[in-house]
């Protein structure tokens, strides 16, 4: 078991701009151009637009494949897809989590992709069953307040957060796909039972709720709150545009195998027979498409070679809980969890 890890002032030098080398063909799988289509590739993204618009322009640039986003949340997307069945216009679906992809592989929505495209990850990092495949990876972190708590003092597991001392202290997002896939983890690693006792101490321990991980962020960093509980890459853009010495908030990674060390992914499947679906899916896991990320989200790359923002753990030393990532699909009772907690 590793020691408990922390992070500070640790703002990464970004890894040098790597030769974009596509290893993907013009029609998902098939080398002869005229199988393309002539039709635009409509992509779902469960991600923030300023972070993946730029990705879709490059990957047009280079391909020559026009693309169509559909931005939203990944809750309210998965929701659209689940509802929309085979008749949604979605070719492929870009999520912020597992879950998300798991729920839908469950649904019978989403096509298998080829051994090269799964292949090209871990394979704790992707689906069982080829239905998606890993992208990048996030870890769930500790976000403290660096100029009131030392490291030390800050809890090794969110399992401690419901103690007496954390009240009114921590605060996170229960709406937040990223949480939910957290809890979701939760259960599947110590049951629903204790899922829900930990959601109901929370809540007992007046947990300040926000909508998002970057206002979590914010208010660690302001000094308005002493713990936050956030996925890491938010720290590392914050620091890019203020300057990791100017960063109040610093960072804790809980101690290996605890619900709170959750590495989770970010992923893609394919939805529809467009031609061009598998080659979008193959150009996210392409050197192009990892080091994108790095560069701009600060997250773990998933293919190996690819150097990951420095100032990180390496991901092989992030133990978080021994789940399957494809367990994460039941959201739908997770949210009810949450619900019934009092903490939405």
């Amino acid at each position: 078991m590793h020691p408990s890890r922390t992070l500070r002032l640790a703002l990464p030098a970004i890894a040098p701009t790597l030769g974009l080398v596509l290893v993907l063909s013009a029609c998902g799988g098939s080398s002869d151009e005229a199988d393309a289509s002539d039709d635009p590739l409509t992509v779902y993204v469960g991600r923030d637009e300023e972070l993946v618009a730029p990705l879709l322009e490059q990957f047009t640039e280079e391909t020559g494949i026009e693309v169509e986003a559909r931005y939203a949340g990944t809750p309210e997307l998965a929701a659209t897809l689940l509802d929309e069945g085979e008749n949604s216009p979605a070719d492929v679906f870009l999520s912020q989590d597992a879950g998300a992809l798991g729920a839908l592989s469950d649904a019978g929505l989403v096509d298998a992709l080829p051994d090269e495209i799964t292949g090209a990850v871990s394979p704790e990092l992707t689906s069982t069953d080829g239905t998606w495949v890993g992208v990048t990876g996030r870890a769930r972190v500790i976000a403290y307040d660096g100029e009131e708590l030392s490291a030390d003092e800050v809890p090794d597991s969110v399992t401690d957060l419901t103690a007496d001392e954390w009240e009114g202290r921590v605060g996170f997002p229960p709406g937040n796909a990223s949480f939910q896939s957290f809890v979701t983890g939760y259960r599947v690693a110590e049951g629903d039972a204790a899922a829900q006792a930990w959601l109901e101490g929370m809540a007992d321990n007046d947990v300040q709720s926000y909508e998002k991980n970057g206002e979590v962020l914010e208010a660690v960093n302001s000094g308005q709150l002493d713990l936050g509980l956030i996925n890491h890459y938010y720290w590392f853009q914050t620091a890019a545009e203020v300057g990791a010495e100017n960063m109040r908030a610093q960072l804790k990674f809980p101690e290996a195998g605890d619900p709170g060390a959750l590495v989770n992914v970010t992923g893609a499947a394919v939805l529809s027979d467009h031609p061009d679906a598998r080659a979008f899916v193959e150009y996210l896991v392409s050197e192009a498409g990892q080091t994108y990320f790095v560069e701009n989200t600060y997250e773990y790359p998933l293919v190996p070679g690819i150097a990951a923002p420095e100032g990180l753990p390496a991901l092989e030393e992030l133990q978080g809980p021994e789940i399957d990532l494809s367990d994460l699909a039941d959201l739908e009772t997770t949210v009810t969890m949450i619900d019934e907690s009092g903490l939405s």
